[in-house]
């Protein structure tokens, strides 16, 4: 099982559950025995689907542990495995006895590893290696044995610091090759973008005085300096590591314990602000980005609308950053195997600053990327619109990043009376069908996705919220409908949680047709972040901070749930996304898929070939050139992806990014693509454009992106296909069949 893009979606409850059913005393003088106690006391009494802690559960703690420490097995030997596997059946009993000697042995003999390894990268480093070797190192670490002595430890980093090496050396190279050619540094990440003001000429001016005259070096010379770099890398993580203590392991293993429940649930322990914002939000006020590590790689799993990734339009989900280097200094930092936190204090800074990533892409190439640091801006993750227009007819598309509102104040501002106020307004310049874009959209306010609901129904239930055997139906008790003409939801494999509520209500009255990816994400869960402190009676130990725990489970009208499953399109369309692992599904431990009653509601009457409209997109789509070219990539960064050899030759190795350079080509078509659409601003923003140029290139930025998206076309399409009952149709004025 892998663990993939840990989202913490926003449908989760900040709040203080209650005591009731507890009359248990936590009393232990040992804080870390005490904290074991009561987290399983509450994880047991409060969870919405709690396990058994026997020998099953021993066994995914002990393995989830173990590989927690060391996923890339570079540090406990064969021998420290068959010493540790003794606790294999015994932790649950361990647990329950508030039995520390399984984590303080692995955690214990980790430290000495770290000791070891200290003493082994700098000694390897020390001598030049040799890239005219014919050598490849399998990367499919979980099929990788244990070394059975230090000697092959050793020779195990060796392999290891050769990679990395001869990723920067190779770096090297091609830096000079093209500053040979004359090629700049500015113009290989310009791109021959002139808009970007990342490269106005000020700036290249500006960084022109401060290179450096080009001396040539010779390999060798580069060769070392590959090296010094890479071991620069290494004495700054294990510096970083210096300041972890006994709690920090031991929060690791409480969270491993807990994540055997399910992957929502996690253990915080008392963090300071920046590291509490960090795991609760994930928000990088840096570069605008949400980060995950995976094994050892810092993963990006959400680009923040408005914020500077997400305008540079160079890092994507799926991104792993392995390297950072500022803007005053000559080498990067590798963060490969670093902390996420650690991680995040190198990748934040001032606005206005820049920082280059190095980045391993989805598409499994590796750039650098240069993003200007800055505040994110928040008004770009509230619903926008724009006017479509074809060749006799208009219609419209609201963009929702996600389903916000203001914790203080529901009605000040939310994302359902923002979706009301935009198809109000593009309804007066004459909507004849709604696209309602909900990719990328990770979640958030339950309430607002049943406030949307009801903006294209009369009245009715919009989702089932089961928790401790209770049933709870929330409806939208609403008669007004805003919008009763066609409608099309467009969602992807990001689409999640309120996304995925809403998709599914209107698939199941078939008010609206869903197209995109096979399912949606599939976290059909809430979670409940409960302080622990609360439970203590008298505390003398300190902050035992707090746990998220999964407390209920979402179902749709028709019984079945989001979780896993997500929401199936009525008609598939691929993406780059189609083939790797993004969903629910692909965590560990996973609340399975299961089905209630159905509520009681009356599927919407409007459409007179909602069927029909369906199997001619699928037609459509089946005879489509470019989708076929999308498909195609999501295959190639697939394969790209699985591979598990690579060559440590530096010929086979720059011939194999040759290779893939030379195959990406083919797939430049996918951005080139024209739906021969116009999007138009709606008047309230052209006067607002006049005083704000700023906002005028953001609606010019994505109104090009929207005329090259092709799910958009098919939306179109599909509107102009569905036709409403001569009911419906006597209420929409100027409905073209």
């Amino acid at each position: 099982m892998k663990k993939n893009f840990k989202v913490l979606f926003l449908a989760v409850f900040v709040s203080v559950a209650s005591c009731s059913f507890t009359t248990k005393e936590f009393n232990d003088p040992n804080k870390d025995k005490l904290l074991l106690d009561l987290i399983t006391y509450v994880i047991q009494k409060g969870h919405y689907d709690p396990k058994d802690i026997n020998d099953e559960f021993s066994i995914g703690v002990y393995e989830d542990f173990i590989k927690g420490l060391d996923p890339l097995k570079r540090y406990f030997l064969a021998s420290d495995i068959a010493e540790f596997s003794k606790y294999r059946t015994e932790i649950d009993d361990q647990i329950k006895n508030k039995d520390l000697s399984f984590f303080d042995l692995v955690y214990g003999r980790f430290q000495e590893r770290m000791e070891d390894v200290k003493k082994i990268y700098p000694e390897v480093l020390n001598k030049p290696f040799d890239f005219t070797e014919t050598e490849t190192i399998d990367v499919d670490y979980d099929n990788l044995a244990y070394a059975n002595s230090i000697k092959q430890l050793k020779s195990r980093w060796k392999q290891q610091l050769k990679f990395t090496t001869l990723a920067g050396y190779y770096d090297l190279v091609e830096d000079q090759n093209n500053k040979e050619k004359g090629i700049t540094d500015s113009e290989k990440n310009n791109n021959g973008d002139e808009d970007n003001a990342e490269f106005s000429e000020a700036s290249k001016k500006d960084k022109a005085k401060k290179e450096e005259p080009f001396v040539v070096k010779s390999l060798a010379e580069l060769e070392q300096k590959a090296r010094e770099t890479a071991k620069n890398s290494l004495d700054e993580y294990f510096d970083f590591t210096k300041d972890l203590q006994r709690t920090d392991y031991f929060a690791i293993y409480l969270n491993t314990i807990v994540e055997e429940f399910d992957p929502h649930t996690n253990y915080f322990a008392p963090p300071d602000k920046d590291r509490f914002d960090l795991r609760m939000s994930g928000k990088l006020e840096g570069i605008g980005a949400r980060l995950q590590k995976k094994n050892d790689y810092i993963t990006v799993i959400e680009i923040i609308s408005g914020g500077p990734a997400w305008r540079s339009e160079k890092i994507e989900v799926g991104d792993a950053i392995l390297k950072v280097k500022q803007e005053d200094e000559e080498d990067a930092v590798s963060i490969v195997g670093m902390r996420i936190d650690d991680a995040v204090k190198l990748i934040k800074g001032p606005k206005g600053t820049k920082v280059t990533l190095t980045i391993k892409n989805v598409d499994g190439t590796i750039s650098d990327k240069v993003l200007t640091r800055d505040v994110v801006e928040l008004e770009e993750t509230y619903a926008k619109s724009t006017l479509i227009e074809t060749t006799d007819r208009k219609f419209g598309l609201i963009n929702l990043p996600q389903f916000y509102f203001d914790m203080e104040n529901y009605k000040e501002r939310n994302a359902a009376t923002d979706v009301k106020k935009e198809i109000i307004r593009l309804k007066e310049e004459g909507m004849e069908g709604l696209v309602l874009d909900l990719r990328d959209n990770g979640g958030g306010s339950l309430r607002t996705a049943v406030d949307i609901a009801g903006l294209f129904i009369k009245k009715g239930p919009i989702v089932q919220v089961a928790s401790n055997g209770k049933k709870e139906v929330l409806e939208d008790k609403d008669t007004e409908v805003v919008w009763d003409g066609p409608l099309v939801i467009l969602v992807n494999e990001l689409s999640a949680s309120a996304s995925e509520i809403l998709a599914a209500a209107m698939q199941d009255y078939k008010r609206a047709i869903i197209i995109g990816s096979a399912q949606t994400y599939g976290k059909g869960t809430v979670q409940n972040v409960i302080d622990l402190n609360q439970w203590l009676r008298k505390n003398d130990l300190g902050d035992m901070g707090a746990l998220k725990i999964t407390s209920q489970k979402f179902y749709r009208v028709n019984g079945g749930s989001t979780q896993l499953e997500g929401v199936k399109s009525d008609v598939v369309m691929p993406d780059r996304y189609s083939y790797i692992d993004v969903g629910e599904r692909d965590y560990d431990n996973p609340l399975p898929y299961d089905k209630i009653d159905a509520a009681k509601y009356n599927i919407w009457d409007g459409y007179i070939d909602y069927n029909e409209t369906i199997e001619k997109s699928k037609e459509r789509m089946a005879k489509n050139a470019h989708l076929k070219l999308i498909d195609d990539n999501a295959r190639w960064i697939k394969e790209r992806r699985d591979e598990k050899q690579v060559n440590l030759n530096y010929k086979a190795y720059s011939a194999d990014i040759a290779e893939r350079k030379v195959e990406t080509k083919r797939f430049d078509a996918i951005d080139e693509y024209d739906n021969h659409l116009t999007f138009k601003s709606l008047p309230y923003e052209t006067a607002l454009m006049k005083q704000d140029t700023t906002l005028s290139e953001k609606r010019k930025r994505w109104h090009k992106n929207l005329s090259k998206d092709l799910y958009v076309e098919e939306a179109v399409h599909v509107l102009e296909d569905l036709k409403l009952s001569n009911i419906k149709a006597g209420k929409v004025a100027d409905i073209k069949n």
